[in-house]
């Protein structure tokens, strides 16, 4: 299994439509990488940070993998631009990406 997570930090004047994001561009990831080995998406959206504080991240993604190479083909494949140049559809903030496997 890998993990593609995609962070999108808080900070002032950050936009982010969340409708448009759960209905239009987690269906497009879906439809672009299932057929290469995404098994699932889990979207974690920011309520609170510790002690009180304001979320740290606006949404936090997992796209779950089968394994690396799964991961690789659907990044690389021919809709990864198109899922990425979708951000800018959503978002004017710059997401922080991070890939994992479990340990």
């Amino acid at each position: 299994m890998a993990v593609f997570t995609v962070l999108y930090p808080a900070s002032d004047g950050a936009k982010f439509d969340y409708a448009y994001y759960e209905n239009t561009h987690i269906p497009l990831a879906k439809a672009a990488f299932t057929a290469t080995g995404l098994t699932g998406v889990q979207i974690l959206k920011g309520l609170a940070g510790g002690g009180g504080a304001p979320a740290p991240y606006l949404v936090i993604v997992n796209l779950i993998f089968r394994d690396a190479e799964a991961l690789q083909a659907s990044l690389g494949g021919p809709r990864g631009a198109e899922v990425t140049a979708d951000v800018a559809n959503f978002t004017n903030v710059q997401p922080i990406v991070q890939i994992s496997t479990e340990a």
